[in-house]
């Protein structure tokens, strides 16, 4: 196996499908009686923040390690991630006996730096810029020898995402709609691929009003990186990649901008009324679904289950 040097195949997807089965769940997909009414559509959720490491980053973390597991034997891998990434590739590294170095903002999540170092993930701290991520995993790239696997920007990673997608146009080919949150677009760019081979949704990316770049990107037809990013959704504040906004570009319908407000609302709902717990950036998608005029099922990728529980003690 050799890292993927290409936007990934229909073949591709399939193999990474196949290689990552084994380590991963397939994860449920369930439907709310209450949210079809309130959205006025049938409704189906993926539920990605059952999946292992709490998020549907595991799924590109494995095919990344497992192809590349011969470059980094005996030395590692390194990442930058505020968490689900980070936690994921720890947690990959370790199904394979490797180490992962994780390079983090001293702003990310506590409960984000617990679970990565629950994985085994070795962790560096740096400043909360994506030019200090980047600085900090050279450093340990060239010190450790491990090797680099990017969050997002990587085909391998696109992939192993895609597989999300994947499983829910297998149960529900017929969607209509396909909503899918969007930050660094590793989730949305597999996704949007395995709309193109697999299905015929219409495919709307999600993000919040707080951060959006992906729709800045999107609408002006060039790369345009994040400045500020301010949002609860702190899963979605990563600048889109250079690998990602092609694909986007080529096979998404539409970016759907969501406020704060918006993904409190969906953010309770969810809680409430089905019972999953989520994390913000996975309830941008049901934010952008509501706000959507439905003529058709339409299915929603709850991307992540990772934040602080700590937030809401019972007493």
């Amino acid at each position: 196996m050799s890292p993927l040097q290409h936007v990934p195949t229909a073949e591709d997807l399939k193999a990474a499908q196949a290689r990552i089965a084994a380590y991963i769940h397939r994860t449920p997909v369930f439907q709310s009686q209450k949210f079809d009414k309130k959205a006025g559509a049938s409704v189906i959720f993926k539920g990605e923040h059952l999946q292992k490491t709490g998020a549907f980053k595991a799924r590109g973390a494995m095919n990344a390690v497992l192809i590349n597991q011969e470059h980094a034997k005996g030395r590692g891998f390194v990442t930058h991630s505020s968490g689900n990434h980070g936690a994921a590739l720890a947690w990959a590294a370790s199904n394979i006996g490797e180490k992962a170095h994780i390079i983090m903002p001293s702003n990310a999540p506590k409960a984000k730096i617990e679970a990565v170092r629950s994985y085994g993930g070795i962790i560096e701290f740096c400043a909360p810029t994506l030019d200090a991520r980047e600085q900090t995993a050279k450093a340990v790239e060239e010190k450790e020898g491990a090797f680099f696997v990017h969050p997002y920007d990587n085909y391998d990673i696109i992939a192993g995402q895609a597989t999300a997608t994947m499983e829910l146009l297998e149960e529900h080919p017929d969607l209509k709609y396909l909503f899918v949150p969007v930050g660094g677009g590793g989730l949305l760019s597999g996704a949007a691929l395995a709309n193109a081979y697999f299905g015929s949704a219409k495919l709307i990316g999600c993000e919040p009003t707080n951060a959006s770049d992906a729709h800045e990107s999107f609408y002006g037809g060039h790369w345009v990186p994040v400045t500020t990013a301010d949002t609860i959704a702190d899963g979605l504040k990563t600048s889109l990649g250079k690998r990602n906004f092609p694909i986007i570009q080529s096979h998404v319908d539409e970016i759907s901008l969501v406020t704060e407000a918006e993904i409190t609302d969906a953010w309770h709902f969810v809680l409430a009324r089905l019972k999953q717990f989520i994390e913000p950036s996975a309830a941008t998608g049901v934010a952008a679904c509501l706000k959507k005029s439905l003529q058709g099922k339409a299915g929603i990728i709850l991307c992540g289950g990772n934040m602080d529980t700590q937030n809401w003690a019972l007493r």
